[in-house]
């Protein structure tokens, strides 16, 4: 009797059982350790929800897609403010932006009055005395409208209210109406 070809590695079966079914008992040798059973693959992840998950955003926005420029800031400060320019002014375009196309179109529904009406997002920072902590907090502001909008609260299911609670509502009502009747003035007179 000839032995059998040998199978290409794609074409070996994945389950321990099912090569030893497939090859003579005679055969002692180790299974491969790239294979592995079906049961110890990773599951897979769930679909995707209506809201953009914070995970896809890691790295949003990206430093390449934001334009910066210096401004002099307004308020006090003394000297310095009329010196130097500290305030920031954030540019974003969002349909630019490579961000997901659903959150672009949140984004751009939000009546938020930084949203300029070409869908560019315009912030000034000119809290702190330095130029790069003013930048940081255009940044994080910038951050935060993105994954407000990425949040997409929870449609709410109209119920019906259940018999018990309108027997115990109409019961408070009647206790809350015997209780006002109550309150009338007392006569002190007693046969009046």
């Amino acid at each position: 009797m000839m032995p059998a070809p040998e199978q290409p590695p794609a074409a070996r079966p994945t389950s321990n059982a099912a090569a030893t079914a497939s090859t003579p008992s005679t055969s002692s040798t180790p299974p491969s350790p790239q294979l592995a059973p079906a049961h110890a693959l990773p599951p897979k992840p769930a679909p995707a929800a209506t809201s953009t998950p914070l995970s896809k955003l890691v790295g949003h926005p990206r430093e390449d897609e934001i334009e910066f420029s210096a401004i002099r800031a307004q308020g006090a400060g003394g000297q310095n403010v009329n010196k130097v320019s500290n305030a920031v002014h954030l540019r974003y375009n969002i349909a630019a932006s490579s961000l997901p196309d659903s959150l672009k179109a949140r984004l751009l529904a939000t009546s938020d009055q930084r949203i300029s009406r070409d869908g560019v997002v315009v912030m000034k920072a000119q809290d702190h005395r330095s130029l790069e902590r003013n930048r940081q907090d255009a940044i994080d502001r910038l951050r935060t409208m993105i994954e407000d909008a990425a949040h997409v609260p929870k449609a709410r299911r109209a119920t019906k209210p259940t018999k018990s609670s309108q027997r115990r509502r109409v019961e408070g009502k009647v206790q809350r109406g015997q209780t006002k009747a109550l309150r009338g003035k007392v006569n002190s007179r007693g046969g009046d």
